[in-house]
C-alpha cells in the first residue's frame, strides 16, 4: 500500500467549522514541543537530560519534538475515525477495512492505540531491544506516548507484539499504513534521521519529563483558538509541499502559543541578603547567606531547623535563589501544610519575586479553593463572564490556572499535596513531576505530617534527587530520625544508597550535595528570640470523672479569671471543634463582660462558612497580630480556637492554655505566647499588662481517668496517638518546676518523645507496661499508614523501566485521598435556609437568594464563588447517607467545584434554631458554626 498521508484522517473536530487533519495536529504538537525544550527547560536541565539519555542536546531536542508529534498516531484506527460516520465510510471504502473495534466489544482508546501501534514502528526504526519487550527502548517510548492522557498503560501481551499492528482494534493493513505514513511524515519534517534513535531505555526521571512535555505540547496545540487559525482550506491534500508549508507555519507560530500560556524560565539575579530584603539578616539568615554559597555545587538539599519567628521563610527564599543559580533551576514552588498558610505565603513570595526574580515569573496559588482567592479576582460582566484577561507579570493567566497546570508556572505557592500528588498514581501525575523537576521545592513545616504523608514526602524527594531538583526543608520541631529519613531519601534519588548520620541542630541548618551525597556538618546558630517558657500542667477529669480534679471547663474558667479581671490576651487551644464551641459558650456565660466587649471573646475553627471564617481570621490578626500597622489590641480578650492557630496565623498572646497534645505541637502553640516585642508600649498602644512578667506561660490541661492516669477523652477520637500524649505528659512532669529553654531544650525534647528507649526512663513497672502497650498500638498504626503509602505510591525512579508503574497499571487513585489522609475534613457542605414563605436563601436572615436554585442552565463564575464562600468543611460521616434532599440543584451540576457539594436545607424550629436531619444525625447552624448531634449523644461534657 502506498505510504501517502491521507488528509481525511482527522484529529480534531470539537468546536471547529470542519475537521482538522490528524497530520496537521501532529506537526503543530511537534513544533510546540521544540519550543518547550528551548524555553521551559534551562540549559543545565537540558544538559542533564541529554547526558542521562546518552545523546547530544540537539539530538534529544529532535527526538522529543518527533515523539510529541507522534502522540496521536493512534487516532488512525477504525474505532476513532468511526466517530464521524460519513468520513469513516469513505476511509473504509478506500482502505478496505471494517470497524473491527466495534465487533471486538473491547474499549480501546486512541492512547492505547498509539502505544500498541508505535511499538513495531520504533522497532523498525532501530530503537534498542532488551531481554523482553517490556525492557526494550522501542516499547518504552511507545508506552510513554500512549500515556499522553495522563495514564500509562501496561505492556501488551506478547501475542499482540508478535502479531505486530495486525490486531482487530488497530484495523488492518490499510490503517497500519496510515499510521506509518503519518509517523514517517513527522519524522522527515522535524529533521530526524536514521541515527536519531535511543540506544537504551530512558531513565524514569527523564521519561516523566519527556511525557510531561508531550502532554503540555498537545494541550497547547489543541486549543480551539490555535486550530481555528490553522485550518486548511476545503479539499486540502497532504502532499509534500503542503506538509512542509504547514510545518513551517507551526514552527513560526509555536513560540507565541507558549508565551501566551505564561510558560518560561524564572531568572535569579545574584543579590546579597541585604539587597533582597529591606532589613538586616539575623543569625540564622546571615549564616545561610554567608556559608551556603561555598557548599552548593549543583542540585542539593538544605534542611533548616529553627523556632517559629526566626525568619526561616526569608532564609529559604534567599537560599532558593542561591541554589537555583547553582543548579540552573527554572522556578520555585513553596509548599505549605494548609490552605491558610499557603494563602498567607502567597503575598510574601509575590513581594520577594517582584524585587528579586527576573525573566518569566507568572505566580500561581495552588490548592483546592485557590480559585476563590482575591488573588484571582477578575472583573466580570453581568453574566459573570470575564471582561478582560489582562494580568500583571506576577499574576498567572488563565491557561496556567487551568486544572493540573499550576506547577508548570515558573513560580507557585500552595499546599504540599499539590506536590505529593506527583508520587501517587493519579491522572497526570507526570505533569506534577515535570513541574517540580527543575524547580526549587521549599517544604515548610516539614514536621507537620503523619506517617503516611511523611512516606510520600520521602518518595517525592527520591524523584527530585534523581531529577536534579534542589530542595529546601523548613521545620520548627523535626526529630533526628525524621530528618535522617528525608535526607537519605533525597540522597538515594541522587544515587547514594548508604545511610547517613544526620543530627540536626536547633536552631541551625545542614546541606546535602546532590553531586557527592556528602552531608555537611550542621551549622549551629544563635537565636535572637531565645527565651524560657514556663510550662504548667493541670490535671482535669475526662468524661465521668469529678471530685478530686476539676472538670475541664471549670479548669479553663479558673485559669482565665485573673486575666479577665486584670487585663491581657489569652489563647485557649482545644483539640476538637466541638470542645472549642462548648468552651466558647461556657466562657460567654461565665464572663458576660467579655462577650459584650469588642473582640473580647472570639471563636475560630474550621467549621464556619468560608467567608465567615476569613472574616474571623482577619479580626484575630487585627486584634492579636504584630504591633503597628494600625492594629488595636483589646485590653482584655480570649480567643478560643483549634489547631488552626498553630501554623497559619502570626498571633501573639500573653497566656496560652492548651489541651494536652504531642510535644511538638505544644511547642508550636507556646510560640504564640509573647511572640512579639511589646516593650515600651502602653496598654492602649498594644502593650502587655504589668502582671504578665518576662516569660511566656503555657498551661497544659492533662486529661486523667479515675485512677489519675493520663488518658485521651473518648470524644477526641484518633486526633492524637495516646502513646505520644503519655510520652509528652511524662516528659513535662519530669521537668515540673523548671522552664523549657527555646531553642536550647527543643531538639532534645523532640528527640526524647520519639526515642526507642523511652520506656527505660519510667520508674514504675506499671507505667512501663502501659506505655509499652500504647507504643505497640501506636507502632501498629504507624506501620499501617506506612504500608498504605507503600501500596499506594508509585515506585522509586531508579530501576523503573516499565512506565505503567507511574499509573499502577492503570489503577489510578482519587486525589482526594491526599487530603483525607492528611486528617482534613473530607466533604464540603453548604447550608441553605428555607424561609417561612418558602424562599430559599444562603443566609439565615433571608437576604441572599441561592444562585441557580430551582432552575437549570450553567452557573456563572461569579455565582459559583458566592456559593463556595458559604461552604463548610465537614467529616464525611456527617453526610455519608445523603439523599435527594441533599443533592445540588441542576444548575450546579456543570460546575466541577459545586458538583460534589452536599446541600443542607436548614429549617427553623419554634425556638429559632436552624437545623437539618440527615442519616439519623441533626446538623445545626449556630453562631458558633456548624454542629452535630446524634440520638443519645450529650451536647456538653462540661
Amino acid at each position: 500500500m502506498d505510504s501517502f498521508v491521507d488528509a481525511r484522517v482527522w484529529g480534531k473536530s470539537r468546536g471547529l467549522d470542519r475537521r482538522y487533519p490528524l497530520v496537521c495536529h501532529l506537526l503543530d504538537t511537534a513544533a510546540v514541543a521544540g519550543v518547550l525544550w528551548d524555553r521551559v527547560l534551562t540549559e543545565p536541565a537540558r544538559r542533564r537530560l541529554a547526558e542521562a539519555v546518552g545523546v547530544e542536546e540537539a539530538r534529544l531536542r529532535r527526538l522529543i519534538s518527533l515523539w510529541a508529534g507522534l502522540h496521536d498516531v493512534g487516532k488512525a484506527i477504525p474505532g476513532f475515525q468511526g466517530l464521524v460516520p460519513d468520513v469513516y465510510a469513505e476511509l473504509v471504502r478506500d482502505l478496505g477495512d471494517t470497524l473491527e473495534a466495534e465487533r471486538s466489544g473491547q474499549k480501546f482508546g486512541h492512547d492505547t492505540a498509539t502505544h500498541w501501534g508505535l511499538t513495531p514502528v520504533f522497532e523498525k526504526w532501530g530503537y534498542a531491544t532488551g531481554r523482553s519487550v517490556g525492557r526494550s527502548a522501542y516499547h518504552q517510548v511507545a508506552q510513554l506516548l500512549g500515556g499522553h492522557h495522563g495514564v500509562v498503560h501496561r505492556t501488551p501481551q506478547r501475542r499482540i507484539v508478535a502479531q505486530g499492528a495486525c490486531v482487530a482494534e488497530l484495523g488492518g493493513p490499510g490503517w497500519e499504513a496510515q499510521r506509518v505514513a503519518h509517523a514517517e511524515a513527522v519524522r522527515r519534517l522535524v529533521g530526524a534521521g536514521p541515527d536519531d534513535v535511543v540506544s537504551g531505555v530512558l531513565p524514569a526521571s527523564v521519561a516523566v519529563v519527556v511525557l510531561g512535555l508531550v502532554i503540555v505540547a498537545d494541550w497547547l496545540a489543541s486549543q480551539e483558538a490555535v486550530i481555528c487559525q490553522r485550518l486548511p482550506a476545503e479539499g486540502w491534500v497532504a502532499g509534500e509541499g503542503e506538509l512542509a508549508a504547514h510545518w513551517a507555519g507551526a514552527v513560526t507560530a509555536a513560540g507565541a502559543w507558549v508565551a501566551e500560556a505564561g510558560l518560561g524560565v524564572a531568572q535569579w539575579p545574584e543579590k546579597s541578603f541585604g539587597e533582597q530584603f529591606d532589613f538586616a539578616a539575623n543569625a540564622l539568615q546571615a549564616s545561610v547567606a554567608e556559608e551556603l554559597p561555598r557548599l552548593v555545587d549543583g542540585p542539593g538539599l538544605l534542611l533548616v531547623t529553627a523556632p517559629t519567628g526566626e525568619g526561616k521563610t526569608e532564609a529559604a527564599l534567599h537560599a532558593a535563589s542561591v541554589m537555583a543559580r547553582a543548579s540552573g533551576a527554572s522556578g520555585l514552588f513553596f509548599a505549605l501544610p494548609t490552605m491558610a498558610t499557603a494563602d498567607a505565603m502567597h503575598g510574601r513570595v509575590a513581594e520577594f519575586a517582584e524585587r528579586n526574580v527576573a525573566g518569566e515569573r507568572a505566580l500561581v496559588l495552588l490548592h483546592s479553593m485557590a480559585w476563590l482567592s482575591e488573588v484571582y479576582a477578575e472583573p466580570a460582566d453581568e453574566s459573570g463572564g470575564v471582561v478582560s484577561d489582562a494580568c500583571s507579570a506576577l499574576t498567572a493567566g488563565r491557561w496556567l490556572r487551568g486544572a493540573k497546570r499550576g506547577l508548570l508556572a515558573p513560580l507557585a505557592t500552595g499546599t504540599v499535596d499539590q506536590a505529593l500528588a506527583g508520587v501517587l498514581p493519579v491522572h497526570y501525575n507526570m505533569l506534577r513531576l515535570l513541574g517540580l523537576s527543575n524547580k526549587v521545592l521549599v517544604v515548610d513545616e516539614a514536621h507537620a505530617y503523619g506517617p503516611w504523608m511523611h512516606r510520600l514526602l520521602m518518595r517525592l524527594l527520591e524523584w527530585l534527587g534523581a531529577a536534579g531538583a534542589p530542595v529546601v526543608l523548613l521545620s520548627a520541631t523535626l526529630s533526628g530520625r525524621s530528618a535522617s529519613s528525608l535526607v537519605d531519601a533525597y540522597r538515594r534519588g541522587c544515587g547514594f544508597s548508604e545511610p547517613s548520620e544526620v543530627a540536626p541542630v536547633y536552631p541551625g541548618w545542614l546541606y546535602v550535595s546532590g553531586s557527592s551525597g556528602e552531608v555537611s556538618a550542621p551549622r549551629s546558630v544563635g537565636s535572637e528570640r531565645g527565651r524560657q517558657i514556663d510550662v504548667r500542667t493541670l490535671t482535669v477529669g475526662v468524661e465521668g470523672v469529678s471530685g478530686a480534679v476539676p472538670e475541664r471547663g471549670l479548669a479553663v474558667v479558673g485559669e482565665l479569671r485573673s486575666l479577665v479581671q486584670r487585663g491581657g490576651c489569652a489563647l485557649v487551644c482545644c483539640t476538637t471543634v466541638a470542645e472549642a464551641q462548648e468552651t466558647y459558650r461556657l466562657l460567654r456565660a461565665e464572663f458576660p463582660q467579655l462577650a459584650e466587649a469588642e473582640d473580647g471573646l472570639l471563636l475560630l475553627h474550621s467549621r464556619f462558612p468560608a467567608a465567615q471564617r476569613l472574616a474571623i481570621t482577619n479580626r484575630c490578626e487585627q486584634a492579636f497580630g504584630k504591633p503597628g500597622a494600625g492594629r488595636r489590641r483589646p485590653p482584655v480578650s480570649v480567643l478560643v480556637a483549634t489547631q488552626v492557630v498553630e501554623q497559619s496565623l502570626d498571633l501573639d498572646f500573653d497566656v496560652v492554655i492548651s489541651d494536652l497534645a504531642p510535644l511538638s505541637q505544644l511547642l508550636q502553640r507556646a510560640g504564640r505566647c509573647m511572640r512579639h516585642d511589646r516593650q515600651g508600649l502602653e496598654a492602649q498602644e498594644g502593650g502587655r499588662p504589668a502582671w504578665v512578667g518576662d516569660h511566656p506561660r503555657l498551661t497544659v490541661l492533662e486529661p486523667v481517668d479515675a485512677q489519675g492516669e493520663v488518658r485521651a477523652p473518648r470524644r477526641w477520637g484518633a486526633v492524637y496517638p495516646e502513646a505520644l500524649l503519655r510520652r509528652t505528659s511524662s516528659l513535662l512532669n519530669e521537668r515540673k518546676g523548671s522552664s523549657i529553654a527555646v531553642p536550647g531544650d527543643v531538639q532534645g525534647l523532640v528527640d526524647a518523645v520519639y526515642a526507642e528507649d523511652f520506656c527505660d526512663r519510667l520508674v514504675e513497672a506499671s507505667d512501663r507496661e502501659l506505655q509499652e502497650r500504647l507504643d505497640a498500638e501506636h507502632l501498629g498504626e504507624v506501620l499501617a499508614q506506612e504500608t498504605l503509602a507503600a501500596q499506594t505510591m508509585i515506585n522509586p525512579p531508579r530501576g523503573m523501566v516499565d512506565l505503567s508503574e507511574l499509573s499502577r497499571d492503570g489503577d489510578v487513585v482519587d486525589e482526594t485521598l491526599l487530603t483525607t489522609r492528611l486528617g482534613a475534613d473530607s466533604e464540603r457542605a453548604v447550608c441553605v435556609f428555607v424561609q417561612p414563605g418558602g424562599a430559599v436563601t444562603l443566609d439565615p436572615e433571608g437576604n441572599v437568594a441561592v444562585p441557580g436554585w430551582g432552575r437549570g442552565g450553567r452557573l456563572s463564575l461569579r455565582d459559583a464563588r458566592v456559593v463556595m464562600r458559604q461552604t463548610v468543611p465537614v467529616p464525611g460521616r456527617w453526610v455519608r447517607e445523603r439523599g435527594d434532599e441533599e443533592r445540588v440543584p441542576a444548575s450546579w451540576e456543570r460546575h466541577a467545584a459545586l458538583r460534589e457539594l452536599c446541600v443542607l436545607p436548614m429549617h427553623r424550629s419554634a425556638t429559632g434554631d436552624w437545623s437539618h436531619s440527615i442519616g439519623g444525625r441533626t446538623v445545626s447552624f449556630t453562631s458558633e458554626g456548624l454542629e452535630t448531634s446524634t440520638p443519645g449523644t450529650p451536647t456538653s461534657h462540661f
